[in-house]
C-alpha cells in the first residue's frame, strides 16, 4: 500500500504499517473483511477468526497498529489526547477500504470487525465515513471521545447491518458507551443489533462469533 506521508514519523505513526491478508486474493475476491485488532494485540491473531469461517471468496485484511496500539490513551479521553495517532489509524482504514474499492469490491460487500480498541476505531471510522457497507461488528467497543462528543456525523449507513457485542461489566467499555454507539449508528441509517451478556469480562465468545460467521457468509454470497 503507497505511503501518505514517507518522511512523516511522528506526524503519521501508522503510515506505511503492514497489512496481513488470508481468503481469496484480494483481485479475485468477491467480498472483504477488514479485520481491526485490540490494544497490543497482532494483525495476525485477529486473522486465526477467518479460521472461523466457511466463505468463499473473501479476502481477509487485517492492518498492524505501529507499537501494537492505535492511540495511546482510553477511547474516552479528549480526543486531542490520542492525537496525531487516532487521525493516522483512521486514515490507514481508509487507505485500506480505497485498496479494497480500487480492487473492485464496493463498500456493501466489505465488512469491518474489530475488537476492543480496534472494535472502537472500526466504529468511529464507519461512523465518520458513513454509507452503505457490508456490515460492522464491533466486539467490545464503541465511538470515540469523552462523554458529551458531539456526534454530529454526515452520510447515511442506508441499512447497514451493525453488531455491537459487549459484557454488562467491561472493566474497558462503559455499557452506556456502548447503547450511545447503538444510537449513533441508527440514527445514521444502521441495522443495529446490540447484544449485552451479563458477566462476561474482556472477551469475545461464541455467540458473537456466530453472527459474524453469518454476517460475513451473507457478504460473501451477496445477500
Amino acid at each position: 500500500m503507497a505511503a501518505r506521508n514517507p518522511h512523516a514519523g511522528d506526524s503519521d505513526p501508522h503510515a506505511d504499517q503492514p497489512v496481513a491478508t488470508a481468503g481469496a486474493d484480494l483481485q479475485s475476491a468477491d467480498a472483504a473483511v477488514l479485520f481491526v485488532h485490540g490494544r497490543g494485540a497482532t494483525a495476525e491473531g485477529m486473522l486465526e477468526m477467518a479460521g472461523e469461517f466457511d466463505a468463499d471468496g473473501v479476502a481477509y485484511l487485517a492492518p498492524q497498529a505501529n507499537g501494537r496500539t492505535w492511540y495511546p490513551n482510553s477511547f474516552l479521553a479528549p480526543i486531542d489526547q490520542n492525537q496525531p495517532s487516532l487521525s493516522s489509524a483512521l486514515d490507514l482504514l481508509g487507505d485500506l477500504r480505497q485498496r479494497v474499492a480500487d480492487a473492485g469490491i464496493p463498500a456493501d460487500r466489505t465488512c469491518f470487525v474489530g475488537f476492543s480498541q480496534g472494535a472502537c476505531l472500526s466504529s468511529e471510522f464507519v461512523a465518520r465515513n458513513a454509507r452503505e457497507y457490508g456490515g460492522l461488528a464491533a466486539l467490545s467497543g464503541g465511538v470515540i471521545g469523552p462523554d458529551g462528543t458531539p456526534r454530529d456525523y454526515d452520510g447515511s449507513l442506508d441499512g447497514t447491518p451493525v453488531f455491537l457485542g459487549c459484557s454488562d461489566s467491561d472493566p474497558h467499555i462503559p455499557l452506556e458507551r456502548v447503547h450511545e454507539t447503538r444510537d449513533v449508528l441508527e440514527d445514521l441509517g444502521g441495522d443495529v443489533e446490540e447484544r449485552i451478556y451479563e458477566g462476561m469480562g474482556h472477551g469475545i465468545n461464541e455467540d458473537e462469533m456466530e453472527y459474524v460467521r453469518n454476517l460475513v457468509a451473507d457478504v460473501a454470497s451477496g445477500a
